[in-house]
């Protein structure tokens, strides 16, 4: 901190004069001096600052010289010791500005010299400066004065200091080379600094204000002030250039508001001119004269700041430097239009929305924004706005959604007075952004579109139309210019994002139930009116005005975000107006709803898809703003929706009255007892005429082929299953009833696929619901037994029909087991120990492993196509899935659901770790498709169990190189679709090592046993002897070292010394083609430093040949070798044979433990013979297919 100046014998009086300014503590008033400076300053030094303040405020200090200053009334005023600096009143808030300015200004007119010397400390000390000031009188006869002006660093004092000219003096600053000179006044965010740039720029504010009418124009204070801060804003300190730059356009921002009173006053004079004598006149004019003369130094002193600061910082490289001359030349546009309100003022600000940081294209946003929402200033702006239209529409697209938002909003206020800026292109663009996921970029554009389209829509004028007709003709006008924006924009097909997105501009229209049911309940016109047929609502409208009062219900009852759309960076918390709105909706639609829904369902009874809309409505009625006046109306909406459920079978409809049944009776409604009622009636129905049905068409356990019987049993099925999915229906015995269908399908077949399908998910249900119950209440032993073993019997029944002719059977047969699964094993996880074994244990058997898997290969990884790769949804399409409908996108959506259920079983440890080699293989053929579910389940089961997962990465890729070799070595003339290439294979390893992430020590002990298990596999076998005999497998060498990377050092030299038992030297000194994999590995091995890549460490070595055969080669580390070039170590490394981790062994973190674990052993001494080639033999037949693609040989890599 800079301490208030202390002068030397005599004021400042020569040119030759030297003042010295001391500063002997810091900023931040450490207790030492020096220090921290985000400490607070004492509450001692609080209270002496204050008494000091007092007795500033009660008279001004001056030096002690035996001259006593005198104020403006002539009488002397003793110093205070106890005084405070302008830096302290500003820092401690100690009271209101204006006082001590007027002090300061009393002080300046006594003695200029030293008020300026007090001004200028104050403000090196806002730079949070700790050093020296040193005041020198400018000397005229010095000629090569500017010359020594500069800014340097004494390295052998360690001392910063810059020499420049604040007339009339040569400031010298030198300040200690501080390590922290980044933290300063304005950029601490201490409880003790939070208002210091309020204060600060409060304290330029009033500077300006106080002295327009004294000392602005005596052409010493301002030049002074502004010559200081040119040259500090100038400086290579990052704390000089912001506080001075903050402090010079805050200067510029009073100076133009003091021209602004000077035009008033102008102004009030001009019109007193009119009115008086010429006495009078010549007066006026003489202050007309003056403030004319007082309005060019002003903005002489504007262009000046403006040149000397603004230009050099707006393209500052700290972002806060850059947005605050932004904020504040849109702010001297705005006030003062006539000076900055131009082309030469309006580029930078052009410019600079194009800026690297979102805050500085916020500033310039937001100034532009109070530009053009004032029509005078607009207009003046035509030409800004036709060069940069494009910027502005393109940051519709900012990375920062602050920024997006804001966007809009700007657009919005340049259409809004700038007439034909925007073609029609450039707002069907900016419409498109009401579907985006960002909500507050969404509702903006919504607001956009409204404005545009809704809030005056096209409809033909009708004179002698009533208030309700005109109110009616507007809504449907709305609602068809809404239609059309969302055919035209072909974007999206949900409406619901759509309302979302105009729910806060255009609330009033969408919250209109009155007039949206209206539309639905038009009676047709008489086709003799023209003027009538206008208001016809057509098929495709009615479907729309369907979607939209949907979403308005489900938003006025749920309220936002939707799925998938973000609320932004802030939490979204609801005001009590907000919440009071939505008590209103809920309170308004439910009764209104509830009387008008059943006559829309009556009118509407053989329309599905509006019937399936309809029926989705009651889901949010909110039963206590209703009372018993609408009874009648309930018991009317009940009848309705039963004459629904009766008289359709489509699945959505179906599933959208069990919802709203289930709605209608929960806990919560008032309407419990009835609505339950009226559900029991219905299933009791259901129930009895399956039966029936069942009783007709089982003739001995065989299913007699009756299409109309077997119509009715589906459509009571799907009835049943339906709601059997919202409640428990086990005591009604349909489990019993339906397993018939099954039984009579795995003994004789005949039943329709569909029939199968429902009855799969009818007994399901009943089992899932029988767990569930289990779960929760303490069931007999008899009845747990009876579970386990229906459990069983359904499981079998699932197997068989994994082989069923129909893909629809087997698809919901394999869902059906693998849910089964999942819920059995959570029962399993729930049992309390202390109960015993539990009886209900069952545990999928091997054959029926294989069976899951082969479905798995057989439907989801189905064959590629002609060139090979996997597309995106491009997949090839069965002849079944173009009979029932299905499109390429469905067909993928399918096969990822059920490779979700299968990883499920393996994530959940129902399957063996080593069930998902199969998946993993698929990894890099199938990326696009299902590249983030596989990935998702390698990171799962490596949270089970790091060596297990690791295992079943080494059995995924043995297995593939396997069966590369055995087709090459069978020279087939083609090849199987499943066989995936050499080139294939290793960037599946590389994929495989990159999962491994960047922390070497949790995966230490994995990547010690892949390569001990792949050195394993490589020399199975293998003896060394002179004759030259290679290892069958030794080209996976190239594949293993992929892994080599993730190694630690220490574990690379052991490593290395494990390879060596098998591969002596004398075998790597062959130069034989067939040894280059060896090499190769060996030298990624070797490979320990940073730069140092494989290739380098094969070409240096004389005896061993180039590999510029082998493909692509991984960099890694320099090695640690010895003069040998052969790694050296006496560290043993642990064995990994155990599968799980004790306690004692877990991977360390912290840096301790990463020094310590490079001492720890990770691979054992002794070989260890390993069968993984046998059992990667054992692969599945029925995943064979053939495949033209050509591949080289594996044995002359």
């Amino acid at each position: 901190m800079i301490a208030e100046p202390t002068l030397v014998n005599k004021p400042v009086q020569n040119e030759n004069e030297i003042v010295e300014i001391s500063s002997p503590g810091s900023v931040n008033r450490a207790n030492g001096g020096g220090g921290n400076e985000n400490r607070q300053k004492t509450v001692r030094a609080k209270r002496k600052a204050c008494e000091g303040l007092e007795n500033a405020k009660r008279r001004h200090s001056r030096s002690s010289n035996g001259s006593s200053g005198r104020a403006e009334n002539g009488r002397p005023k003793k110093r205070d010791t106890k005084s405070v600096t302008l830096f302290e009143v500003v820092t401690m808030e100690l009271g209101a500005i204006q006082p001590v300015v007027d002090e300061w200004i009393e002080a300046y007119a006594v003695d200029r010299d030293t008020a300026l010397l007090d001004l200028i400390s104050f403000f090196i000390q806002c730079s949070g400066c700790k050093g020296l000031v040193t005041a020198e009188m400018f000397q005229s006869k010095d000629i090569d004065v500017m010359s020594k002006m500069k800014e340097d660093v004494d390295e052998g004092s360690g001392l910063q200091y810059k020499r420049f000219m604040a007339f009339p003096w040569i400031l010298t600053v030198t300040w200690p080379m501080d390590k922290n000179s980044g933290e300063y006044p304005l950029v601490i965010t201490t409880q003790y600094w939070k208002r210091f740039r309020s204060q600060f720029c409060e304290f330029v504010s009033v500077l300006v204000a106080r002295c327009q009418n004294c000392f602005i124009f005596d052409g010493y204070l301002m030049s002074t002030l502004i010559s200081l801060l040119t040259e500090l804003s100038d400086s290579r300190l990052c704390a000089f250039r912001h506080t001075c730059t903050l402090a010079a356009v805050k200067l510029l921002s009073a100076l133009v508001n003091l021209c602004l009173s000077v035009d008033n006053s102008q102004k009030l004079l001009e019109v007193e001119r009119s009115k008086y004598a010429s006495p009078r006149l010549e007066r006026i004019q003489r202050k007309v004269q003056e403030l004319q003369e007082k309005k060019l130094e002003l903005e002489n002193m504007m262009d000046a700041i403006f040149k000397g600061v603004f230009l050099k910082r707006y393209r500052d490289i700290v972002t806060e430097i850059r947005a605050i001359c932004m904020e504040e030349l849109t702010v001297w546009m705005r006030l003062y239009s006539s000076m900055f309100l131009n082309d030469s003022y309006l580029k930078y600000i052009g410019w600079m929305l194009h800026d690297k940081q979102q805050d500085v294209r916020l500033k310039c946003v937001l100034g532009l924004q109070g530009l053009y929402q004032e029509e005078e200033l607009s207009l003046k702006m035509d030409l800004f706005t036709i060069r940069f239209k494009e910027r502005m529409i393109s940051m519709l697209l900012d990375k920062d959604h602050e920024v997006a938002v804001q966007s809009m909003k700007l657009l919005m206020c340049v259409a809004k007075y700038c007439d034909d800026v925007f073609s029609q292109d450039d707002f069907k663009h900016m419409f498109q952004f009401v579907y985006s996921s960002n909500r507050p970029v969404a509702a903006a554009a919504g607001e956009m579109l409204y404005s545009r389209l809704l809030s005056e829509p096209d409809m033909p004028s009708r004179p002698d139309a009533s208030e309700a007709e005109k109110h009616r003709a507007l809504t449907l006008a709305r609602v068809r210019a809404l239609m059309h924006f969302s055919e035209e924009s072909e974007l999206h097909e949900h409406v619901v994002y759509l309302v979302d997105s105009l729910w806060e501009c255009g609330g009033d229209f969408l919250r209109d139930w009155t007039s949206l049911t209206s539309l639905l309940l038009q009676p047709s016109p008489p086709t003799t009116s023209p003027s009538a047929q206008d208001q016809v609502v057509s098929t495709t409208e009615l479907h729309f005005v369907l979607e939209i009062l949907l979403a308005s219900v489900r938003q006025a009852a749920e309220g936002p975000p939707q799925a998938g759309r973000v609320a932004g960076k802030k939490p979204q918390v609801i005001t009590p107006k907000e919440k009071k709105t939505h008590q209103g909706d809920c309170a308004s639609l439910t009764p209104h709803l509830l009387a008008v829904l059943p006559q829309l369902l009556s009118k509407y009874a053989e329309d599905v898809d509006i019937m399936t809309s309809l029926l989705k409505t009651p889901q949010y009625f909110q039963a206590d703003t209703c009372g018993e006046e609408h009874t009648q109306a309930l018991q009317g909406l009940l009848e309705q929706m039963e004459a629904a459920v009766n008289g359709h079978m489509d699945q959505a409809l179906l599933e959208a009255a069990a919802r709203s049944y289930l709605t209608l009776c929960s806990e919560e409604s008032a309407w419990r007892e009835r609505v339950t009622s009226a559900v029991e009636q219905l299933i009791q129905r259901w129930t009895s005429n399956l039966g029936t049905l069942l009783q007709d068409v089982l003739k001995e356990g065989a299913f007699t082929d009756d299409n109309e019987k077997a119509k009715e049993i589906l459509s009571t099925l799907k009835k049943l299953t339906v709601f059997h999915n919202g409640q428990d229906m086990s005591g009604r015995g349909l489990y019993d009833q339906v397993s018939k269908l099954l039984v009579a399908e795995t003994r004789h077949g005949g039943l329709p696929a569909e029939v199968v399908v429902e009855a799969l998910r009818c007994v399901g249900l009943s089992i899932l619901w029988e767990l569930h119950r289990f779960g929760e209440e303490e069931a007999s032993r008899a009845a747990v037994l009876h579970l386990r073993t229906q459990l069983r019997a359904y499981c079998e029944k699932c197997h068989r029909c994994l082989s069923h002719i129909e893909q629809p059977v087997r698809e919901q047969a394999f869902m059906s087991l693998c849910d089964m699964l999942v819920a059995h094993n959570y029962q399993l996880q729930v049992w309390e120990p202390s109960s015993g074994s539990p009886l209900l244990l069952y545990a999928p058997d091997p054959k029926l492993q294989r069976a899951l898997v082969t479905f798995i290969l057989d439907h989801v990884f189905t064959a590629p196509d002609t060139d090979g790769h996997s597309s995106r949804g491009e997949s090839r399409v069965t002849s079944l899935d173009t009979e029932v409908g299905l499109t390429r996108l469905e067909d993928l959506h399918k096969r990822r659901s059920l490779l979700a259920a299968y990883c499920k079983l393996i994530t959940t440890g129902i399957l063996e770790l080593s069930m998902a080699a199969e998946i993993f293989k698929q990894y890099m053929k199938y990326y696009n498709d299902f590249g983030d579910i596989i990935k998702e389940t390698l990171n799962r089961t490596r949270q089970m169990d790091k060596i297990e997962s690791a295992r079943t990465l080494v059995l995924c890729l043995q297995q593939l190189y396997l069966r590369l070799r055995q087709e090459q070595e069978g020279r087939r003339s083609g090849r199987r679709w499943d066989v995936q290439t050499y080139s294939s294979i290793k960037e599946l390893a590389r994929r495989f090592s990159l999962t491994f992430g960047w922390d070497q020590i949790k995966s230490r002990e994995s990547l010690a046993m892949i390569h001990r298990d792949g050195i394993d596999f490589v020399f199975q076998g293998f003896v060394q002897h002179s004759e030259k005999h290679v290892p069958l497998n030794i080209t996976y060498l190239t594949i293993l070292s992929e892994f080599s990377s993730k190694l630690l050092k220490p574990d690379k030299k052991t490593v290395f010394s494990y390879l060596q038992k098998y591969a002596g030297e004398h075998t790597v000194n062959h130069r034989e083609e067939c040894w280059k994999p060896l090499v190769y590995y060996r030298a990624s091995l070797q490979a320990t430093a940073e730069g140092d890549d494989i290739v380098s460490y094969i070409s240096c070595d004389s005896n061993r040949p180039s590999v510029s055969s082998i493909s692509r080669c991984p960099s890694a580390p320099r090695p640690g070798s010895d003069a040998t070039g052969d790694m050296k170590t006496s560290t043993p490394l642990p064995c990994t044979e155990s599968r799980n981790l004790r306690p004692s062994q877990r991977p360390p973190n912290s840096s301790i433990e990463s020094q310590e674990a490079e001492h720890l052993p990770v691979i054992s001494e002794e070989p260890v013979t390993d069968s993984i080639s046998q059992a990667s033999e054992e692969l599945p037949e029925s995943s064979c297919n053939n495949n033209d693609e050509v591949d080289v040989d594996v044995d002359t890599i």
